[in-house]
């Protein structure tokens, strides 16, 4: 039996619950209040993302993250004297902006989190960004180009740069359109086109952001000789591509591009070959990032293009618990029984960003300038690479809130018909990025 030791003599256990009970009671009935024991307060984090809905393909690393963050953090964090629990509070923002910004508050508001961690598209980042700005909330925001995350949140977007202010509170990293582009076109360059371009945007924040006639696509590839062909916008969730696809046969397009839903593409592939369509290259945002995505179209996804952020091979770990991206991927596979994707990554850096800014925050948690301070002065090698905010390679008037990460750009292959892998065919922008093959046409 367990003894519990005071001055000059032991005590069994059985004795000192009963000796507790008798305590308990004697201090009821004389109206005497027990001794309250002191309880760290958690820090909490809040985190949003799209586990349901069109988007949802983004958020499948959500639960399985969260896990290996709980692990990581189980003994909690040392805040100045005090070591506090960490809860993590996620949020499903269903795929819709106006959700987003609904349980944003919420967190805000009723749950009083600490720090607000956001993913997944401009749709999700967007509002939940706008709500810790006005809100005064320390926020780390990913996984959405910087342009239509930065744009897409001032009060005057169509003013151009002069209009465009600063933030306070809210930090955000991922690449921009600049680097898509280049990316997009050093794939097409290795193969032998009319230069012919057919473009699929939406009309969301992602697909304004992209045809947008003085940041996005029309002038960068107007200046590589390239001819943009783009058939205005159209609504997400369509379940009719053939204007579209009647347009860009009419045009001649030989590529197609574009960022485009899951699903839509889904659609607009299918309906392409059932209409005679099959253009040399379609290398396309969003849509195709995932193997699930590619597998979904049979061998007709084979060769189809788009950005890579994040694989197996590229060369950083994690600085929770040490990790290579290889071992991450591989730790995801065996937990979940699915195919590693782009979003793991990234996924698991916000985790790492919010982690650093918390140690780094101490005894000032709870304080938003402090946090916010904190994030600011970021320096981080994370399992996606370096997380700084110094300004490198982005405009003054979003140096202070955006930061780069790498990009290259990848085919899917298959040889069976079934599962695909993504390899890597061009790393210029990145060159620390190992290649895995050369472009190659749609059959």
């Amino acid at each position: 039996m367990k003894t519990y030791r005071g001055k000059g003599r032991g005590i069994d256990r059985r004795t000192l619950l009963k000796m507790t009970a008798a305590g308990g009671a004697l201090a009821a009935a004389g109206n005497f209040p027990m001794p309250a024991i002191a309880q760290a307060k958690p820090i909490k984090i809040g985190y949003v993302s799209p586990a349901t809905g069109p988007l949802a393909a983004f958020a499948a690393a959500d639960e399985f993250m969260l896990k290996q963050f709980k692990e990581a953090t189980k003994g909690g964090l040392k805040a100045g004297n005090t070591t506090r629990p960490i809860e993590v509070i996620l949020k499903d923002s269903q795929s819709n902006p106006n959700r987003a910004a609904q349980v944003a508050k919420d967190l805000i508001v009723n749950d009083k989190v600490d720090l607000m961690l956001v993913g997944n598209t401009p749709e999700t980042t967007n509002p939940v960004c706008t709500q810790c700005e006005l809100e005064e909330v320390a926020c780390v925001s990913s996984l959405a180009p910087w342009q239509p995350w930065f744009i897409g949140q001032q009060a005057n977007p169509g003013g151009g740069p002069p209009a465009w202010k600063p933030f306070n509170y809210v930090y955000h990293y991922f690449w921009g359109l600049e680097d898509v582009i280049a990316v997009f076109t050093n794939m097409w360059a290795q193969l032998n086109t009319n230069k012919v371009v057919g473009a699929l945007f939406p009309n969301d924040a992602d697909g304004n952001a992209w045809g947008d006639k003085q940041v996005g696509f029309p002038p960068a590839l107007d200046k590589l000789g390239y001819k943009l062909f783009d058939p205005g916008r159209y609504q997400n969730l369509t379940d009719n591509f053939s204007p579209q696809i009647t347009a860009f046969k009419n045009a001649k397009a030989e590529i197609i591009t574009g960022v485009v839903l899951p699903p839509d593409f889904t659609t607009f592939w299918k309906q392409s070959l059932q209409q005679g369509f099959k253009p040399k290259a379609a290398s396309v945002g969003k849509a195709i990032l995932f193997p699930s995505s590619v597998e979904a179209l049979g061998k007709e996804g084979n060769n189809l293009s788009s950005e890579v952020w994040w694989t197996p091979n590229h060369p950083f770990k994690s600085s929770i618990n040490g990790q290579s991206a290889k071992q991450l991927a591989d730790a995801f596979t065996a937990a979940t029984k699915q195919q590693w994707s782009q979003p793991v990554g990234f996924a698991h850096s916000l985790y790492e960003v919010g982690l650093d800014v918390l140690k780094r925050t101490g005894s000032d948690i709870g304080n938003s300038k402090a946090t916010a301070a904190a994030i600011a002065k970021t320096n981080l090698d994370t399992v996606v690479g370096k997380v700084q905010w110094s300004g490198q390679g982005v405009p003054p008037f979003a140096a202070k809130n955006v930061t780069k990460t790498s990009l290259v750009g990848g085919q899917w292959r298959t040889k069976d018909g079934k599962r695909y892998d993504i390899v890597i065919t061009d790393n210029k922008t990145a060159p620390n990025i190992p290649l895995g093959g050369k472009m190659e046409a749609i059959a």
